[in-house]
């Protein structure tokens, strides 16, 4: 009986060692679709909430945003869904266009929290189409003075279409971020995110991206390169088009191919201060289902019981872009600055500390009101972020949790973790 309880101590001391010490960030890129100008789908905006709200990114990467109105309207978006720290870039329209047209009708952009993340630079990298906005962010850690985490993120829109000259279009916007990318030092740890338009993998503005005699080389997180051009081989990876019916604006044809991708540089997969975590690069949406292959996402041919994403999620995902978003995490090994100290456990309790389907949390301090709750398990991994409303009552479903031990904590907050069990 005593080496188990020496056992136990030792493992809650180990996970609350690798807790301490290690912060991850969700990364989200999407296709808006011609936001907020497309408008065929009536009220689409709900469904953007929709998306946000469930999967709670900390960097979310867009292209196609028409108009500083509607960058403000993702922003408010950001801001009621997922966080009040969150912010934005400077807006500014396409300026590779300017000799072209200058129709400036397809931008780029980013937002962040700004608990997290520092925005440090925004530099613009023009192309004879548009185009590459890159942003320079440091993590918000408690010892960013003497030991900064620095990293880029790069935001793009290759020319679309097939065709050997659209080929070469693409692979000439890539000339441009690259000399740019050859003005960094080689070790920067860098995210391009982007809608690519790129067929295979084999065409040249994709081998230029990952050539590794670049000053900084491109890895594709998913490890899926190959041709997937109407190859339901790689429907995993797939991101267009999530509709085959007409009218909705966008392309139609369904599920048949790989456009979208978040890239890293080479060293986030392994030596940088800021790292991939292994295995969590996601389709958001897509089930992986070769049966889904040109089909509409909202289909049931994308679902088996069991899978990930709902109806409900694909079928807001099929309303709003003819895209899908493209998700992936990041990792630190530090810690970050707390935004607001709170002292001690009575911000919030309990009602039992064993539970079946419910968890209920009880007396909850208005200081606390819609921030998110961690769940961690007894290995120290994070498996659940719930957002508390604005009640001083409020439940978490732990129907689905295994059975076994559960510690609850809410971060940037300088409050006891609380244990649970799980018995059903």
């Amino acid at each position: 009986m005593k080496k188990k309880i020496i056992g136990c101590l030792m493992l809650t001391c180990l996970f609350w060692m690798d807790v301490a010490g290690q912060e991850t960030f969700k990364v989200m890129f999407y296709n808006l679709l011609n936001y907020p100008l497309e408008d065929a789908v009536p009220n689409r905006e709900d469904d953007l909430e929709f998306i946000l709200s469930d999967y709670q990114p900390d960097l979310f990467l867009v292209c196609e945003l028409n108009n500083v109105t509607g960058a403000n309207n993702v922003l408010n978006m950001t801001k009621s869904t997922i966080s009040t720290s969150f912010e934005m870039a400077t807006y500014v329209s396409n300026t590779s266009d300017d000799t072209t047209g200058d129709q400036n009708d397809l931008q780029n952009q980013l937002y962040y929290d700004s608990s997290k993340f520092i925005l440090e630079d925004e530099i613009i990298v023009p192309t004879d189409l548009r185009d590459f906005n890159v942003y320079k962010l440091k993590v918000n850690t408690t010892d960013q003075a003497t030991n900064p985490i620095e990293f880029y993120v790069i935001v793009c829109h290759l020319k679309a279409s097939s065709g050997t000259q659209n080929q070469l279009r693409r692979f000439n916007m890539i000339v441009e971020l690259d000399n740019y990318l050859s003005t960094l030092p080689s070790d920067s740890n860098v995210v391009l995110g982007g809608d690519l338009n790129i067929y295979t993998a084999s065409e040249p503005a994709f081998q230029l991206l990952l050539q590794d005699t670049n000053n900084i080389t491109f890895t594709d997180p998913a490890n899926r390169v190959g041709s997937w051009n109407n190859n339901p081989n790689f429907v995993d990876v797939f991101t267009q088009s999530t509709r085959t019916q007409t009218g909705l604006g966008g392309t139609t044809g369904g599920f048949d191919d790989r456009f979208d991708f978040i890239l890293t540089s080479e060293n986030m997969l392994t030596t940088a201060n800021i790292t991939y975590e292994s295995d969590s690069y996601q389709v958001y949406g897509n089930n992986g289902l070769s049966a889904c292959y040109n089909s509409a996402i909202n289909s049931s041919a994308c679902a088996i019981p069991g899978s990930e994403f709902s109806f409900e999620i694909r079928d807001a995902l099929h309303n709003f872009s003819d895209h899908l978003p493209v998700t992936l995490n990041l990792e630190i090994d530090e810690n970050l600055l707390s935004v607001e100290e709170l002292v001690g456990q009575s911000q919030f309790t309990l009602e039992k500390s064993i539970v079946d389907s419910k968890l209920r949390i009880l007396d909850i301090s208005t200081k606390l009101f819609n921030t998110d709750v961690l769940i961690y398990n007894s290995y120290g991994k994070m498996i659940r972020k719930v957002k508390l409303g604005s009640n001083v009552n409020s439940e978490i479903n732990c129907s689905n949790l295994a059975n076994g031990m559960y510690l609850l904590t809410i971060p940037n907050f300088d409050i006891k973790p609380l244990k649970f069990f799980v018995s059903h």
